[in-house]
């Protein structure tokens, strides 16, 4: 378990470290998908981060990079489902925050 701090770390800015990023707290291992996730990559401000709000509204804001699911609608919470078993089938859970 670690603090969403921490998670940070695993930004993909340093190449020594894993790419990191959760969904509803759960912590991922992303790095097989550094193009996407990493610097410079369509979905980069994504890593290091709990990105289930922004995933849930589809959001690039920075606003919504947080684990917070409070006031989102029923299709949101839909969205996100659909984002967490892609990610869980795809890659490894390594945590949780």
């Amino acid at each position: 378990e670690v603090t969403e701090e921490e998670l940070s770390a695993y930004d993909g800015k340093d190449d020594s470290k894993p790419l990191l990023m959760a969904i509803k707290g759960q912590i991922y291992d992303v790095s097989m998908s550094r193009v996407f996730y990493g610097p410079g990559g369509p979905y980069e401000l994504f890593a290091g981060k709990d990105a289930s709000r922004a995933l849930a509204k589809m959001s690039f804001e920075p606003e919504d990079l947080n684990g917070n699911l409070d006031g989102l609608s029923p299709y949101e919470l839909e969205a996100l489902s659909d984002w967490e078993y892609k990610f869980s089938s795809k890659y490894i859970k390594v945590g949780e925050i």
